[in-house]
């Protein structure tokens, strides 16, 4: 059953204002290498967590791939566990997706060596979990669902685990390549809607004690000048009608983040950003940050240390509307530190620190 509002705003007046990032390990090129058995590296991801530790971060978002649970599931769960021991460690908690529906490489996921990055492209070899044709194919949902419930009953009542995040932008068709972006299947859209349905009845039955939710991300893209429309996709309008806290994207700019709040304020409920920050479009950390403090909205930036994703790369429409882009000279688009640990900018670092230790309860 869904949590009330009341008891959603009970269990956000116990914890600190939620200031953290979505991770990759600078070491992974998507989600299967992650936590895949021959890449799986908790020395890095010890150290890159502690770094994040020591800016004041904490709380992380991370994605579990439906293909490992498939091909490796007992030791999937138990990397799960030390990956949990490890934030913990770092005094972050961990808010975990189970699905996703960002492929944005345009391939379906397999497990085994996932490939180079594509020189240019913005998360070039991202993989869907379960995968686009699976969450099209009705017959592959059973196991869907096991999955659901399996991994949901296992992690269900750790203290480790902030809440669940269980299907990341359902519906989402982008495909990143090197002549630009295009979109995927158009099934992909009213499948992903269905599916997020019934896995959140099997979440739900699995009586975790966290919170559940599903992130809305519909909001105008950058280029849309004329576009106000929040949030008013199927999608995101049945996210909201299921979700215990109030979950969603936006990599806008200050006034139009405004203009989501003032929305997603209504429904009375905990309100978390899961994703936001793209420097090249105005959704930026020095503007924003204070923002989500002073409204006491939980805030993961995307990326940490900018790695094998090559986040820093713009969107590819974005990129191809900048003038002069280069790789190595322009603003990073998404990603807070460099491989070293060195801030990509002090003085956000600098920021995230000082509103984290001022942030109180969210009494």
């Amino acid at each position: 059953m869904r949590w009330s509002k009341q008891r959603a705003n009970a269990w956000y007046s116990e914890c600190p204002w939620l200031c953290g990032f979505n991770f990759l390990p600078s070491y992974a090129v998507n989600f299967i290498e992650m936590w895949s058995a021959e890449c799986f590296d908790t020395s890095l991801i010890r150290l890159e967590l502690a770094w994040a530790q020591k800016i004041g971060f904490n709380t992380l978002r991370t994605n579990i791939p439906f293909t490992l649970w498939q091909t490796d599931r007992t030791a999937l769960l138990e990397r799960i566990d030390l990956f949990l021991s490890c934030a913990e460690e770092a005094s972050l908690g961990v808010v975990l997706c189970l699905f996703d529906d960002c492929g944005f490489s345009g391939s379906a996921p397999e497990a085994g060596p996932q490939g180079y990055p594509i020189p240019g492209v913005h998360n070039s070899r991202a993989i869907a979990s379960p995968g686009r044709d699976v969450v099209i194919d009705r017959k592959c949902w059973p196991d869907l669902f096991n999955y659901t419930t399996e991994i949901v009953s296992r992690f269900g009542q750790d203290s480790r685990l902030l809440f669940w995040d269980l299907y990341n932008e359902p519906g989402n068709l982008m495909v990143f390549g090197e002549t630009g972006q295009a979109e995927s299947d158009p099934r992909l859209e009213p499948a992903s809607l269905e599916l997020m349905l019934c896995v959140m009845e099997c979440a739900r039955a699995a009586k975790a004690n966290q919170p559940i939710c599903v992130g809305a991300w519909h909001v105008p893209m950058p280029w849309e000048k004329s576009n106000n429309t929040f949030f008013e996709h199927p999608i995101d309008r049945a996210a909201f009608a299921i979700s215990d806290l109030i979950n969603f994207h936006c990599y806008q700019t200050l006034p139009m983040v405004e203009k989501a709040l003032k929305v997603l304020e209504k429904f009375d409920r905990p309100i978390m950003c899961t994703e936001w920050m793209a420097r090249s479009v105005g959704s930026r950390i020095i503007e924003q940050l204070p923002l989500f403090q002073t409204r006491k909205v939980g805030a993961w930036q995307w990326g940490l240390v900018n790695g094998r994703t090559q986040t820093h790369i713009p969107w590819p429409a974005v990129k191809e509307g900048l003038e002069n882009y280069s790789e190595t000279d322009s603003e990073w688009f998404h990603d807070l530190l460099h491989s070293d640990g060195q801030p990509y900018c002090a003085d956000e670092v600098e920021l995230i620190t000082r509103l984290t230790k001022q942030a109180p309860l969210n009494e």
